[in-house]
């Protein structure tokens, strides 16, 4: 969702997705749910972005605004779901506040993750998902959580979320770029490591996560199957912008058939393990599915 549009924006590197309005997006999700998805994930667009990224965390923030819209349209029938982090909301594109030589501050960042959590709770999340990979994250957001009045709000811990190439059209659909060039490796994953994967999924749950992430999907089948093996809650996997993306270049071509394929990579991501897929291939599938 962005502020301060009054019509759908398209993205071009994501084929039939939008920056959505305010009122476009509560069209969007009611006709979501009437083919059967029963969960969203936001993410935000704020007009206005800062060192902080303190649109994150305004009670009138865009993703604030558009949990309290979505409560309101569905009450429990909808289950909310939030991104928690800050590279939407900074200028400098990285996933928290930063120090003086540039590089992200974990522990001033676990801070500002907590303000989002509350935020995100009062406006009527029911999940949040902290994505940022600050370490500590979940420790941080949970006991912000359990100290107020929102001890039943779940974590979906992104506890493996990689440093890989695949994320390019989601930096488009929410204008983000890293500053001075720069890259997240040095608190995302290394693509060619799978057991520390692992010890975040572990460390992420001692901590009070509720379920864990596996970002992208595809690369790392070898990863959800670990994790369905080793842990016993659930397991989301993020199917990316990119493997979206080069779906829908192929097709375009010519290539390959758009549809086949949408349902075999869901069904292999089912097969290795996920419980959960967050898909940008889900309106697709839910309408086949009729």
């Amino acid at each position: 969702m962005r502020e301060g549009i009054d019509e759908p924006q398209p993205i071009p590197s994501l084929p039939g997705h939008f920056q959505h309005s305010r009122d476009s997006l509560r069209a969007e999700v009611d006709q979501l749910r009437a083919l059967g998805v029963g969960a969203v994930l936001l993410f935000g667009v704020p007009e206005t972005k800062d060192a902080e990224g303190s649109q994150a965390w305004n009670p009138d923030g865009i993703v604030q605004v558009a949990l309290a819209d979505l409560r309101d349209d569905h009450g429990d029938e909808m289950v909310l779901i939030a991104d928690l982090c800050l590279d939407e909301y900074t200028d400098h594109g990285h996933c928290g506040v930063l120090d003086t030589t540039g590089q992200p501050d974990n522990d001033a960042t676990l801070e500002l993750y907590a303000r989002v959590a509350l935020a995100q709770a009062q406006a009527g999340v029911d999940i949040v998902a902290p994505s940022g990979m600050m370490d500590g994250q979940v420790a941080a957001i949970r006991g912000a959580l359990d100290e107020t009045s929102f001890a039943d709000i779940a974590i979906l811990a992104y506890s493996a979320k990689y440093a890989t190439a695949l994320y390019g059209p989601f930096r488009d659909a929410v204008d983000v770029t890293i500053a001075g060039g720069g890259d997240r490796r040095g608190y995302q994953q290394d693509v060619a490591n799978a057991r520390e994967a692992v010890e975040e999924i572990r460390e992420d749950l001692a901590e009070g996560a509720d379920m864990v992430m596996v970002k992208p999907a595809l690369p790392f089948l070898d990863v959800i199957a670990r994790a369905r093996t080793e842990f016993d809650v659930p397991i989301a996997a993020y199917h990316v912008s990119g493997e979206y993306a080069m779906v829908h270049a192929a097709a375009r071509l010519g290539w390959l058939e758009l549809e086949p394929v949408a349902f075999e990579h869901s069904l292999a991501i089912k097969r290795a393990g996920a419980d959960l897929i967050c898909s940008y291939f889900a309106r697709l599938l839910a309408e086949r599915l009729q």
